[in-house]
């Protein structure tokens, strides 16, 4: 896993991956974190959430994928399912759920340039040492990049 510091959004923007990876409850929502930027960014990427069905729990786990163009710059944003809701105390993200998102990206776009923020660590509660291993194990020999958002 490379690490950088930066805007994921403005990297896309200027050519730097060709995919995006973002965790998503399944409500259908998109109201917070960078999900929020996406939503607003791109509405391509809430139009692909938003044809799944909400709420659905067989939906964790799993993935959309929005094809992205932007003055001539492609790339893919890919809503991860890795927890149900967004309501409740304690931890909401659900590790196996990343780990069948990663394993899915891998599946789907192998020899991409892959980038994400810190999936499941931020609004999700979830614990970041947990989750990059299941990254790092998901996504053995591909080009990925965590990307530590810069204020």
């Amino acid at each position: 896993m490379k690490q950088i510091t930066g805007d994921l959004l403005q990297l896309a923007l200027e050519g730097e991956f060709d995919v995006i990876v973002h965790g998503c409850n399944c409500q259908c929502q998109m109201g917070k974190g960078i999900a929020l930027s996406l939503k607003r960014l791109f509405p391509e990427v809430y139009a692909a959430d938003c044809a799944t069905a909400k709420g659905d729990a067989a939906k964790l786990g799993t993935i959309s994928v929005a094809p992205v163009n932007r003055d001539g710059v492609d790339f893919y944003v890919v809503n991860g399912y890795t927890q149900l809701h967004w309501r409740g105390a304690g931890v909401k993200a659900d590790y196996d759920a990343i780990r069948r998102v990663m394993n899915a990206v891998k599946l789907e776009f192998s020899g991409k340039r892959i980038a994400y923020p810190k999936i499941g660590a931020g609004l999700a509660g979830g614990e970041w040492t947990t989750i990059r291993s299941i990254i790092e194990e998901s996504l053995a020999g591909e080009d990925h990049t965590y990307v530590e958002y810069d204020v």
